[in-house]
């Protein structure tokens, strides 16, 4: 499914600030979870976040600009905060390494508290999985600039994998007059 920009606002306002952080970066960069998991500081090179994909070993080099640069400057901040220091980019509420079943723990705890708050869209809530976030980023991407820009966020060599498996939305046409 699509998730719209409400279903991750409400899980993103109902989450830990680990997660907000994971669920900020996994949008940004388009990759999985896994990928997003495994960033540390240093993939940070030349102003860009270098990503070998786990599952394709593709190499990504992932400009930080914008939002990106934003998150990651909150990153930095709130690792400051804490005694233990690791080289990952996501964290737990004590500073190390998030696990994938903290990040699970903390995504379902989110979707409760968002489906408890808006009680209408539960079911479209409890349907959003984290890894829904990579066809998010490939869906607004491409609305944005394309679907190559899309293809070549996501890590893949031909656009017709984008299209087939993560462009959910479809194209934005006007009508005939």
């Amino acid at each position: 499914m699509y998730i719209t920009d409400e279903i991750f606002d409400l899980a993103h306002k109902n989450a830990s600030l680990p997660l907000q952080d994971a669920l900020d970066l996994a949008y940004l960069t388009g990759q999985r979870p896994s990928d997003a998991l495994s960033m540390t500081e240093h993939d940070i090179v030349d102003g860009n976040l270098i990503v070998t994909q786990i599952k394709t070993k593709k190499p990504l080099r992932i400009t930080i600009t914008g939002k990106l640069a934003e998150l990651i400057d909150r990153i930095h901040a709130r690792k400051e905060t804490h005694k233990v220091v690791t080289g990952a980019l996501l964290v737990n509420l004590q500073g190390k390494r998030l696990t994938k079943d903290v990040l699970r723990n903390h995504f379902d705890e989110a979707r409760k508290a968002a489906a408890k708050e808006r009680p209408e869209m539960a079911d479209s809530i409890k349907e959003f999985w984290f890894y829904d976030l990579r066809a998010k980023a490939a869906d607004d991407t491409s609305d944005d600039r394309d679907d190559q820009a899309a293809s070549n966020l996501l890590g893949h060599e031909n656009v017709s994998t984008t299209r087939r498996h993560y462009l959910r939305r479809g194209k934005i046409v006007a009508p005939t007059e």
